[in-house]
């Protein structure tokens, strides 16, 4: 159980890490079939963009490092 917490917590303050180093995430749906428009062309995918909030990476990253400081203190006292 200690290396699943440890490894939780790292994750999410790598993903903490690189939510502070972008503005906007531009996600692509994916589909089976590409959708064709009248005139015989591919019609783009529909796209979802996500913003995060500013809060958002330094959360990210604090809870992230009390899951790993956890694993770690849990891992010291057990012996």
């Amino acid at each position: 159980m200690r290396a699943f917490f440890l490894a939780v917590g790292l994750f999410v303050v790598f993903l903490g890490v690189q939510t502070l180093g972008v503005q906007r995430f531009t996600l692509k749906a994916r589909e089976s079939t590409p959708a064709v428009t009248a005139a015989g062309e591919a019609a783009p995918a529909p796209r979802r963009v996500l913003e995060p909030k500013p809060w958002v990476p330094w959360s990210l990253m604090s809870s992230g490092a009390v899951v790993s400081l956890y694993a770690v203190t849990w891992s010291l006292g057990r012996k």
